[in-house]
């Protein structure tokens, strides 16, 4: 959403002198109807509402900065993070008509990356009107560079510009594979394994048929909600049918993710179902390592051009205990870069907040196990033949 409004018009009135440096701090309530008003003077779709700003004022998971210009609100940056991860958003910035051409937009802007870089974030994003030419300029003096591109993003249909920069010298990040984002609440295995063979072979289908193929052939988890989810070797054992060579790591013995079931029939089930995929895999040959993938591994299978689905509790970046899989593509100094592809809509995520995202190795390594008995599994994908 982020973008610097347009210049004044020809005929609009002579600004009136501002001092040289306003003051940038965060927002506070008191500020809610100055910022709610700026909004309205500065967009015409896509509006933050007042409940929203003071969402992000009383809440953590957001920085809001404020320029004070004498009293006068004059404009403000938006910041948004996703805990655990190393990596920013720039949602929003504005600036009042009656206070732009004086380099206000920049200082909002380095005050939105020094805010990111004191959460400990490598990177920092943003999405921007592809119509908004000024806007584009500035970014790119700023040093952010563009990597990708959402169609009929914006209400009015616009499309957006992606551009992200660097928040540390030595965080250069690879070309992070396509994205795909999870449709329901159980697909989170099958979401993943499309982006891993997609990164590997770019002729492998996006779409929701293919997604739901893939939930059927590894399901065996029974949720309260009655919905199954995805277990490392049925997932595997899909991707080796469709000629990937994978290798499992997993610290346990199966059946998985039984703790949680109390029916005796379902747990039957699910250990039924399992026991099949474990069969299957070894008439195929697939390994299985009863082991974890530890840092050290992880680091060398990616590498040596793997790309790798890991288990993990989302709770240290969204409060949430479920088991959810990723995909982890590669690595950017002392992080690995993720795609999760799960997006939390109704916190105003849109993919940019859930791909390609930075997260230093250890704190992953802590995420990396799921439940009490803190379950660890991974699978290592590469293309067909290669070990």
């Amino acid at each position: 959403m982020t973008g610097v409004q347009p210049a004044m018009p020809n005929d609009a009135p002579a600004p009136t002198p501002a001092p040289a440096h306003p003051k940038i701090r965060p927002a506070v309530p008191a500020d809610l109807d100055a910022l709610t008003a700026l909004e309205v003077a500065c967009f015409e779709t896509d509006r933050l509402t007042r409940r929203s700003f003071r969402s992000f004022i009383e809440k953590g998971r957001a920085s809001l900065l404020v320029a004070d210009i004498d009293g006068r609100l004059a404009g403000y940056a938006l910041v948004l993070y996703r805990s655990g991860t190393a990596s920013a958003r720039l949602y929003s910035m504005a600036v009042m008509p009656w206070a732009r051409r004086r380099g206000l937009a920049g200082s909002l802007m380095g005050a939105a990356e020094n805010a990111a870089r004191d959460r400990d974030c490598v990177v920092i994003r943003l999405e921007v009107r592809d119509d908004n030419a000024e806007a584009i300029a500035l970014y790119r003096r700023r040093g952010y560079r563009p990597f990708g591109r959402y169609l009929d993003y914006y209400e009015d249909h616009c499309e957006a510009l992606r551009f992200q920069k660097s928040l540390i010298a030595s965080a250069r990040t690879p070309d992070a594979p396509p994205y795909y984002a999870q449709t329901t609440d159980f697909t989170c295995g099958p979401a993943a394994m499309m982006m891993a063979m997609r990164a590997l072979d770019p002729s492998i289908p996006f779409d929701r048929t293919a997604e739901f193929r893939l939930w059927r052939e590894a399901t065996t988890v029974f949720m309260q909600a009655g919905h199954g989810g995805c277990e490392p070797v049925g997932m595997a054992v899909a991707l080796v049918r469709r000629g990937f060579a994978v290798e499992v790591f997993v610290n346990q013995e199966g059946p998985f993710f039984v703790d949680s079931v109390r029916a005796p029939d379902r747990r039957e089930a699910i250990a039924l179902i399992q026991a099949d995929y474990a069969a299957e895999a070894h008439d195929l040959g697939l390994p299985i390592h009863h082991t974890p993938l530890n840092p050290a591994l992880l680091q060398e299978a990616l590498d040596t051009g793997a790309v790798v689905l890991v288990l993990v509790s989302h709770y240290r970046m969204l409060r949430s205990r479920t088991p959810h899989w990723v995909l982890v593509y590669g690595r950017a100094g002392n992080s690995v870069l993720i795609h999760d592809p799960w997006v939390e809509r109704d916190h105003m995520e849109t993919e940019v907040a859930a791909s390609a995202l930075p997260i230093p190795l250890a704190a992953f390594d802590r995420m990396s196990r799921w439940g009490r008995a803190r379950l660890r599994a991974a699978l290592v994908v590469r293309r067909g033949g290669a070990r």
